[in-house]
């Protein structure tokens, strides 16, 4: 006879500071009010619960970015996550910071990569074993290989490089927690929905891992991927809805009897509203919606972001007012520096910020046209259309690229309506974040650019710049559309 027992996983990603819930049709939907109403609904109803977060607490509102994540860390510890692992926005602030947020937090973070260069050491306890009616769980923290690009800043810090790598390091750490006999492994992964599938396939299943729980690609899921018998899920983004397993565990044998898995809607017609939460949130809120209910600009209509892989509204606006006022050639703006999907008609300092949260420096570099192509090109490479979570750039106005992917060539590439020159040298605007990364965003070194001038600083603050160009002008419209056309494969 099976020793079976149950445990209600419940599971977050990606919630970037979406503390508030919204009205869609005469319904509350998300904010952390109904979600902690629902987890604590759950936690009342079932035996055995844990809730864990699978990266990404930081970042994406205005709460968030002014207090820099303390006011995140103190709404999160009432919400109670008995497990967490990093995201790679939990180190937006600096690491240093990240270790001090730490110390603020009631709950365990676990990640087994991120470590010292210098000796190795880790900066996070690689994993976790929590306790559920006598079952050992084993909770393993992996990071997505994308945070090498904020933790170029710190040449001390060192991570994972590739799936490879991480495989290796779940199988030491399976291998040594084996012995104390675990029920149930589960991997708080945030390295995306393509790279979990990657990950999955590495897995040796003498060590036992049976769930993960993923975040970074923001992938909705309405059933689980399994994969080498690993069932792969994610909660989508924010607080809109939670990932609720209910499994059977079959003690004896240290593997999944049975399971179900469903993402639950948080809305006020099934979760219960959270009061005490709520002061917390309303008195962070007070205090910035003096500081950021400024009216900035009326655009001529709501201009939008829909897509980070292709050219948008809001990509040709932010990347044009930055050409310009910097003096700049071509200005490539970071697509992934556009968080929202709309903004406007009337814009508020509160609304920008949580549009355009990155307040990076600007470089100003020297291009030759032919490798100006080359960037471009390594930019529209197959692995980044497809979505896989890799830089794009918005292009500023008088550059018009149109690209086949069927040959993987330009069709036309041209800059103020004339085909550009190989040895011509343009002025070119990066963000300090897509500086420090330009091998990786763009294929070529920092060094082969500096050979035709010395880069430098133009400029301390996009953000400023956006926020006094949009105070400056009224009505300004974009089209999203006539600098970057590609065709697909046929």
């Amino acid at each position: 006879m099976k020793n079976l027992k149950k445990l209600t996983l419940l599971h977050s990603n990606d919630m970037h500071g979406d503390f508030l819930e919204e009205n869609v049709d005469s319904s509350l939907v998300g904010g952390v009010s109904l979600l902690s109403g629902y987890i604590n609904k759950v936690r009342s109803e079932e035996e055995n619960v844990i809730y864990a977060i699978a990266g990404d607490m930081f970042r994406g509102s205005i709460i968030d970015s002014e207090f820099q994540g303390i006011s995140t860390i103190q709404i999160m510890n009432m919400l109670a996550p008995d497990v967490v692992t990093l995201g790679n926005h939990e180190v937006d602030y600096g690491v240093a910071h990240l270790l001090f947020l730490e110390k603020c937090a009631d709950f365990p973070i676990v990640n087994a990569n991120l470590h010292i260069q210098t000796n190795h050491a880790r900066l996070f306890d690689p994993c976790i074993v929590l306790e559920r009616d006598g079952m050992k769980i084993l909770f393993i923290g992996i990071l997505t290989e994308a945070v090498l690009a904020q933790c170029k800043t710190d040449g001390l810090i060192g991570t994972f490089v590739s799936v490879e790598d991480a495989a290796e390091e779940v199988g030491r750490i399976c291998n040594t927690y084996n012995a104390t006999d675990i029920d149930f492994t589960v991997l708080l992964t945030h390295i995306g929905f393509e790279e979990d599938k990657k990950l999955a396939e590495l897995l040796d299943p003498a060590w036992g891992v049976d769930v993960i729980i993923g975040g970074h690609s923001h992938t909705f899921l309405k059933e689980p991927a399994v994969v080498n018998g690993i069932p792969i899920v994610q909660a989508g983004t924010g607080t809109d809805q939670i990932g609720r397993f209910d499994i059977v565990i079959d003690t004896d044998n240290n593997c999944i009897d049975s399971f179900k898995w469903t993402p639950i809607p948080i809305n006020s017609e099934n979760c219960p509203r959270d009061t005490s939460i709520e002061e917390v949130i309303n008195s962070y809120k007070s205090r910035t919606d003096a500081k950021y209910g400024r009216i900035l600009t009326k655009f001529v209509r709501e201009l939008t972001h829909p897509d980070r892989y292709r050219e948008t509204e809001l990509g040709d606006l932010f990347s044009d007012i930055l050409k310009d006022a910097l003096g700049l050639d071509i200005f490539l703006l970071g697509s992934g520096s556009i968080r929202k999907e709309n903004l406007g008609p009337v814009v508020t300092k509160g609304d920008l910020s949580e549009c355009f949260p990155y307040d990076d420096s600007a470089h100003m570099l020297y291009v030759k046209g032919s490798q100006l192509k080359r960037m471009i090109k390594h930019m529209l490479r197959d692995e980044a259309l497809a979505g896989n979570h890799c830089e794009f750039y918005q292009l500023s106005k008088g550059m018009f690229v149109e690209y086949d992917r069927e040959s993987h060539s330009f069709i036309r590439f041209e800059f103020n309506e004339e085909p550009v020159d190989d040895e011509k040298i343009f002025t070119l605007g990066l963000q300090h974040f897509h500086f420090l990364n330009i091998e990786d965003s763009f294929g070529i070194t920092l060094k082969e650019l500096q050979e035709n001038h010395k880069d430098r600083v133009v400029s301390t603050s996009c953000t400023q710049i956006i926020e006094e160009a949009l105070l400056a002008t009224q009505h300004q419209n974009a089209k999203g559309e006539g600098r970057l056309i590609v065709h697909r494969k046929k």
